[in-house]
Formats: structure tokens, sequence, C-alpha cells
């Protein structure tokens, strides 16, 4: 698989790092294991059976890593002999872009996405502005980029054209060896919905609203993810 293009960040630009209660009762209750509702209610198997780059992990809805929790991944590598690579799309993080990378004009108001939990001293790139406009850029599924030279996406920033639909940052990636994301797959970790008709809406809006925006293009068979916000106890 070859490697997206990243930038390491200068050490001073590593990420932040972002009860329990217990009831005593002298009461003796005679309790019995109760059934997993998510197992039983909520877990539905895609009909997509093995991802392709560019298609969409959806994580189910009790996905607990804080990583993935109500997380959509874009597949940017895919090889079933090596493994696999993506991206988390959703996961807004607290940084600007001013913050981490040299060159942009302070004060632009660009966010900055956490990608997963490798590289996190890693700053990338995903876009659909293509080699004409980014020299360097690969595509990974029709339309879509993964990097490219950097000097021209800082200038691209600084002239003010439109980020939201266009380009997206992230920092850190996420992998999977070999065979371990067709047995998550396969265990209903995820579902597999393919790249949207447009390109462009991959690139827009972020956190629960992204996860539900894709959720509802899986069909009815998922209907009942919808109903699970991304902290149960919101409910």
């Amino acid at each position: 698989m070859r490697p997206a293009q990243i930038l390491t960040l200068p050490h001073h630009n590593q990420n932040k790092r972002f009860g329990v209660f217990i009831l005593y009762s002298t009461n003796v209750l005679t309790t019995t294991t109760m059934k997993d509702i998510t197992t039983n209610l909520f877990r539905v198997r895609s009909t997509m059976s093995a991802p392709s780059c560019g298609t969409l992990l959806v994580a189910e809805p009790f996905l607990k890593d804080k990583f993935f929790n109500h997380g959509v991944v874009s597949v940017i590598d895919y090889m079933p002999a090596e493994g696999a690579t993506g991206v988390v799309m959703n996961n807004r993080t607290e940084y600007k872009l001013d913050e981490l990378l040299d060159g942009i004009n302070p004060g632009t108001d660009i966010p900055v996405f956490c990608g997963g939990p490798i590289g996190q001293d890693r700053l990338f790139f995903i876009h659909t502005l293509g080699p004409d406009v980014v020299p360097q850029a690969r595509q990974y599924a029709p339309g879509l980029y993964v990097g490219g030279d950097f000097d021209t996406i800082v200038a691209y920033v600084n002239a003010g054209y439109a980020t939201e639909g266009n380009v997206r940052f992230f920092i850190g990636y996420s992998t999977w060896v070999q065979g371990q994301l067709e047995r998550e797959i396969d265990d209903a970790r995820w579902a597999l919905a393919p790249a949207p008709g447009s390109n462009n809406t991959l690139l827009t809006t972020s956190g629960d609203s992204y996860w539900h925006r894709t959720v509802g293009t899986l069909g009815e068979t998922f209907r009942s993810w919808t109903l699970i916000p991304r902290n149960i106890l919101d409910n």
C-alpha cells in the first residue's frame, strides 16, 4: 500500500489529550443475566461483504472506542493480503489549521479533524481538488484525493478559496492488519456504504450529524441505528 502524504508536526504542536458510582446495600437481590440489547435489537450486518478504496465504514451505534464512536471512516487503501488504511471523517478537534501548519494566515478558521489513533503527530489532507490544482495528489477513489504539495494547499487556503466541501485536514489515521477489518465487518462492528454520489458531501458537516446522515443512506434495515445518540446517557 502507498502511504498517504503526510507532514510531521513540531513537538510543541502535539495534540492535547483530550466515575463510577458503587451502590452498597445490605439487601441481597436475586438477579439473572440480561440479554445484550446491542446484539439483539441493533446488530445488523451490512449487505456489502468487502470494502474497497472509497468505501465508507459506518461504526455500529454502540462501538465505544473514543476514535470510532459514531465514526465514519473513508477507506483510502485496501489490499486483502496486506490490510487497510482509513480516515475517520467526522471527529473534529479543538485545533485550527493555523495552529498546526506554518505559513497559514493567523486567524484562519479552518478546523482540523482526528483521523484515528495512528500518527497523531502527522498532518495530511483529503480533497476533491485533484492534481491539476494540487500537484502530487493521489487519487484513491473517483474524484477523491489524499495528500499533495503542501505549499500549494497553503497558498490555496491563504487565497481565501472555500475549504468546506473541497478539502479537509487531519491529524492521525487508522489501520487494520490483514484480515482484521474483514473480521470486524463480519462481527457487525461496521456497516459498509459506498462513497457519496457527490464527493463534496464527504467533506461537509461533522460529529454525530455526519454519522446519522451516513446511516440514512444505508436503507431501512439500519433505521434503528438512528435512534441511538453518540452518548447513550443523553437519553
